[in-house]
């Protein structure tokens, strides 16, 4: 299983530097860092032979720093991709940021408050100007950050979404939307931020419930009355009809006429239509066509006018009494006049309810009818469902593809315009005369007196919708677009399966001609404190990896999340787990330092497998199926179960058996001592190449001093060589369980760890008579002298193990403790049963609670008999 046979440059292939007796990550990792990058490791050549392995980063803001969303999400996708370069694929993983809009602009603009200017101040040339110098300075700390996590990007590749380059490809697809007629400019119901300004994507709008009131409005009078109930009182001035069922025969006489709207003095239509719940509260509701997505909807339908009754920053518009009032302060006056008026029927205070929240600033969204610009994506999105449906693309895991299908099938159009300065503004011109002209990459824009470009800027997402082709240089048809697209998989959260992935998708096919720009989706979940809570700054629970990294090591931050990674789950994590995983890579580092200092090598072939130990044989056969496991975990994106497997093998096996073991063939020399030595300096070079892609740093520090050569990087990837050794296997495993009791019973006996006793082992008929010296070494035996007398005898597996624990123990004590401990469980044994023989008790009890009891009894009949048989084997008289 050793195949490479790259050389380091400073050491020769015999030459084992010393490693400290402790490892300290921080004076490792940056050098090591830095090292991979300048040697070009993570570099992708396009012009190689090799068979390609594209991923992309899910492209930062340019505001943003790394949070433990990030640092799972990269860990998960550098390991996938430090194994494929171990393979002998040509790895690209892409790295980039996005330009991120809103969130850009907002920090330079409070950057500018901070002088006393504003951006209107400025101008929009000089603002875009200052969002540059901003980037220039501030922007992108997360490269750094990404830097101490060991991400192993072709950082030569860099991209950020407002480059020339992926403007061009904006400007190219923008233009060919545009062409199909899958681009159209309409005025249509938006989520609109009264602080930022603008139209923002849904995927920007956080709900939460907050307390409102709901009151109930009479409009009309008499039996041309009808009561609707509202939350938002303010938008009653824009309201243009009244909708009820059509089947409601409460209302039925009303349909077609016209009822008062109050405190305005206009009359509005009660119209029948279908989308009106009758089983929900008064089966009436109120239509605000300019100020609420649904009953826009209903507009279209019934023809009604839509009346604008709030400007851009939610001030009332609306002639009379209310204009000028901030929406909260007309919700509350209109309310009032009201109840004045004596419309009000029924008022609910506080009134819970969902409300949309701008992600950036926290504003009540207010949704608003907006001219916009908009991208049909009727066609777009059935092309990304069949590509999921017809095996082109799949969603790992496959439970997952419910929920995209369940978006991609109902997508409505996508407004892609927003009230911004900073980002890719529309490449479009309007004329003195009404003209309409877009303008592609390559053309002029028209110029001369009146002519002006669209003021809008587009989505962030529209940009990041691109991705995985404009960071290959499309629309050029370049060697890197050949080799590396489509991307072999995208790694993502599924809380954005369905705006990012989904617009890549619909992109993706349609600028390349039906070719999708990955093959599969694998979505992983999102990272919660250890009880399961999201991670928030309000909550107080946030925590930034970057502290512990510099506590821990950014391995053990990493492996940390990689166990909790189960595809699609969301992932719990606490320090005591990052603590335990620092414990591990330090067990590693030990581990390695002993076997370099007893002469544990790869150089050479393994001995034939006649030449080797039981324990030799064991602990290869066992290698080989951890390989093979790992392999096959890796291709089911299943990290928790690999990181499981590769942590137990080496600390439970290669460690904690293995390596005691070996020290007493050590210790005795000779051919034994030697295969052993190749057989360990084996197992840690094969198990560090296997733990590489997930813990970095460490692995490289010691596979290099273990092997001489170059760098664990670009090492060969471990293989199965098909060994296995059943017998072996076996015998391990036997000694195994003798030595498990055996430490055991002195444990119950309260012996201490270090403590020798004399001992006589019987070993015969058993596999065991070769391991006599290493047992008795891990139980910490002394041969039976003159005097043997056994004063406990433990039958294990075919051996016996015979004790004489006079003076080391006082047994009349333990004796005492003993009956205590068999009492309580004896008690607890009566008790569980007496309930689990209650007719009554269990038709009333809950399962959980029935539950409990039985694990109670079956707790109390393993203690019963542990007790028992220490009693029976303690010293007579």
């Amino acid at each position: 299983m050793t195949e490479n046979s790259q050389q380091r440059p400073d050491s020769g292939p015999n030459s084992h530097p010393e490693l400290p007796t402790q490892y300290a990550p921080a004076d490792v990792e940056g050098q090591l860092y830095e090292r991979w990058v300048e040697r070009g490791y993570f570099e992708a050549d396009e012009n190689s032979g090799k068979e390609p392995y594209t991923i992309v980063i899910p492209p930062p803001n340019v505001t943003g720093s790394l949070h433990l969303g990030h640092a799972f999400e990269h860990t998960i996708i550098d390991a996938l991709t430090r194994r494929k370069r171990m393979q002998g694929y040509e790895t690209l993983w892409q790295p980039g940021m996005d330009h991120a809009g809103i969130a850009t602009q907002n920090v330079v603009e409070r950057e500018l408050a901070k002088e006393g200017v504003s951006r209107h101040d400025l101008g929009r040339e000089a603002f875009v100007e200052r969002v540059w110098q901003w980037k220039a300075s501030s922007g992108g700390q997360i490269s750094g950050q990404m830097r101490r996590l060991g991400d192993g990007v072709a950082w030569n590749r860099e991209r950020f979404t407002m480059d020339e380059g992926l403007s061009k490809a904006v400007q190219t697809i923008f233009k060919k939307l545009y062409d199909d007629e899958l681009i159209y400019r309409a005025e249509r119901i938006i989520n609109w931020c009264p602080r930022c300004l603008t139209a923002i994507s849904d995927i920007e709008v956080e709900y939460q419930d907050d307390d409102g009131e709901l009151v109930s409005i009479r409009y009309g009078e008499g039996d041309a009355s009808i009561v609707v109930a509202t939350t938002r009182a303010e938008t009653m001035l824009g309201d243009t009809a009244v909708a009820v069922h059509p089947d409601d025969e409460r209302y039925r006489h009303l349909i077609g006429t016209e009822i008062e709207l109050p405190l305005t003095g206009r009359r509005i239509p009660v119209v029948a239509d279908e989308h009106v719940d009758p089983e929900f509260g008064t089966g009436a509701v109120k239509v605000t066509p300019a100020h609420d997505p649904n009953d826009f909807e209903i507009g279209q339908r019934h023809g009604l006018p839509s009346l604008t009754v709030m400007d851009e920053h939610a001030v009332i518009t609306a002639h009379g009494p209310f204009q000028g009032l901030d929406r909260l302060e007309a919700r509350s006056a209109i309310v009032g006049a009201l109840r004045a008026d004596g419309r009000i029927v029924a008022e609910k205070r506080p009134y819970a309810h969902s409300v949309g929240h701008c992600s950036r600033c926290k504003t009540t969204i207010e949704p608003r009818l907006s001219m916009q610009w908009w991208v049909k994506v009727g066609p777009l999105a059935k092309a990304a469902g069949d590509a999921v449906r017809d095996g082109r693309v799949k969603i790992h895991p496959e439970d997952m593809a419910k929920r995209y299908f369940d978006w991609v099938d109902n997508l409505h159009d996508w407004c892609i315009s927003r009230q911004l300065w900073w980002g890719h503004r529309i490449p479009v011109w309007y004329g003195p005369n009404g003209e309409v002209v877009c303008v592609g990459p390559d053309e002029q824009p028209p110029s001369g007196e009146g002519w002006h470009q669209d003021s809008d800027v587009l989505d962030t997402w529209f940009s990041s919708g691109l991705w995985p082709f404009s960071t290959l240089g499309w629309p050029e048809d370049t060697g890197s677009l050949r080799k590396f697209y489509p991307n072999s998989v995208l790694v993502t959260g599924y809380d954005i399966l369905f705006f990012w992935v989904a617009r890549m998708m619909m992109f993706g096919l349609y600028a390349m001609d039906g070719t999708p720009p990955f093959h599969t989706i694998a979505l992983h979940g999102m990272v919660r404190d250890q009880f399961g809570k999201k991670m928030s700054k309000s909550f107080g629970n946030a925590v930034n990896p970057l502290d512990w990294m510099d506590q821990y090591g950014s391995d053990a931050v990493r492996f940390t999340l990689a166990r909790g990674a189960n595809p699609g789950v969301d992932v719990p994590i606490g320090e005591d787990w990052v603590q335990a995983s620092r414990n591990f890579a330090n067990k590693i580092w030990n581990a390695t330092r002993f076997a370099l200092m007893n002469g544990a090598t790869v150089e050479g072939e393994l001995p034939a497998a006649e030449r080797l130990s039981a324990a030799d044989r064991w602990i290869l056969s066992r290698l080989n199926t951890v390989v093979a496991e790992v392999d096959a975990y890796y291709e089911d994106y299943q990290f928790a179960k690999l990181s499981d497997v590769l942590y137990h093998f080496a600390w439970d096996e290669v460690f904690d058996w293995y390596v005691e073991l070996s020290k007493t063939t050590f210790a005795q020399g000779g051919e034994a001592a030697d295969a052993s030595r190749r057989v360990l300096g084996e197992v840690l070079d094969v198990m560090l190449r296997l733990l590489h892609p997930v813990v970095p740093f460490v692995t490289e520090k010691l596979w290099t001093a273990l092997t001489g050569r170059e760098s664990v990087v670009i090492a060969d990837w471990p293989r199965d060589s098909g060994f296995r050794d059943a017998a072996a296997e076996q015998e391990i495993t036997t000694l195994q369980q003798v030595v498990t009791e055996v430490r055991r019973f002195r444990a119950d006996q309260g012996l201490q760890p270090g403590q020798k006793v004399p001992a006589r082992l019987d070993l015969s008929g058993t596999p065991l008579a070769a391991h006599e010296d290493a047992m008795r070494s891990l139980l910490r035996l002394q041969p039976a002298g003159e005097g043997f007398t056994a004063t406990a005898s433990l039958p294990v597996a075919g051996a016996t193990v015979a004790l004489d624990l006079s003076g080391a123990i006082d047994v009349e004590a333990e004796r005492k403790r003993l009956a205590k401990d068999l009492a309580a469980a004896e008690k607890d044994k009566a008790q569980t049963t007496a309930k689990l023989n209650n007719e009554a008790f269990l038709a009333k009890a809950p399962d959980h609670v029935v539950e409990k009891i039985r694990q109670r009894q079956t707790t109390a009949d393993a203690d019963i008999a542990r007790i028992t048989a220490q009693l029976a084997a303690l010293p007579q008289g």
